[in-house]
């Protein structure tokens, strides 16, 4: 196992346990269309960026959830909402994130984004709000 990969396992374990299973060999791919995918986001996005030193893993969760608002990423956007709130960040500072974004944007944008947080934030219990 590469480096890169098991920084990358070890951020995203750490961020959301429930979606990777335990031990070092976890793998990523479902057996079905193009199943590297995973593998080569946990080795270049989390082991290669979200592993680098000069930014905490909250400020990394902010920048993250901001972009991909900007892009519309929805289904990326909310594992992020929780992996942000994970990582520290408020409920506020997403509420500010999201109307910040509404000028920068547009409307539409940040109003998906604020749908998918009350999704993301709803099903969460007691102990992760």
């Amino acid at each position: 196992m590469s480096m890169a990969r098991q920084t990358g396992l070890d951020i995203f374990r750490s961020m959301m346990p429930e979606l990777v299973p335990d031990g070092d060999d976890a793998e990523l791919r479902d057996g079905g269309f193009a199943d590297e995918l995973g593998e080569i986001g946990l080795a270049n996005l989390f082991g290669r960026l979200w592993g680098r030193d000069g930014l905490s893993m909250r400020d990394r969760s902010l920048i993250t959830v901001a972009i991909l608002i900007a892009t519309r990423s929805t289904d990326e956007l909310q594992l992020h909402f929780l992996m942000a709130l994970r990582n520290g960040v408020t409920r506020t500072e997403l509420e500010e994130l999201i109307y910040h974004a509404s000028g920068y944007v547009g409307y539409p944008a940040a109003a998906s984004a604020r749908r998918l947080a009350r999704e993301v934030l709803d099903d969460l219990s007691d102990d992760e709000k």
